[in-house]
């Protein structure tokens, strides 16, 4: 598990993921090879999976975001696997999650305008297997977004 070094660590990681080992040292106190050392640990054990870019879907023209919440049709064996692997080919779906409940699915689907919207719900989204009730909800405002966690 986790001790308060690492607490630490991630704290300020979390809030500045381009930190140099260095900087973190400076940061937290603790040595800049103690600090590497643990991050190495903590990615190895799975508890930093990577460290990526923020993209702003904004900035690059993409200003529709609609959640699709879709009900499969369970009476086919394989209706869950089979839409989950034709969703992730649709390059628009930025987010998939799955529910227990009467909807099996979200799925985040980003387009430059309303038509475009249009295109990829009629040309990609009405078109994946098994699709029983599909209901959309436009987005409005990102009022919260962290995945940052409260170490």
């Amino acid at each position: 598990m986790l001790d308060d070094e690492d607490r630490r660590i991630l704290r300020h990681w979390q809030a500045d993921a381009g930190l140099t080992p260095g900087e973190l040292a400076e940061r937290t106190g603790i040595s800049s090879g103690k600090v590497a050392r643990r991050i190495v640990r903590m990615q190895e054990a799975g508890i930093v999976e990577g460290v990526g870019a923020v993209v702003d879907w904004a900035a690059l023209g993409y200003a529709v975001e609609v959640s699709l919440r879709i009900t499969l049709d369970k009476t086919q064996g394989n209706a869950f696997d089979a839409f989950l692997i034709a969703a992730r080919k649709v390059s628009e779906v930025i987010e998939i999650q799955t529910f227990l409940g009467r909807v099996d699915v979200r799925l985040s689907i980003i387009a430059r305008d309303m038509g475009h919207y249009q295109a990829i719900y009629r040309g990609k989204i009405l078109t994946l297997p098994h699709i029983a009730d599909i209901e959309a909800l436009m987005h409005v405002a990102r009022i919260k977004s962290d995945e940052a966690l409260p170490l």
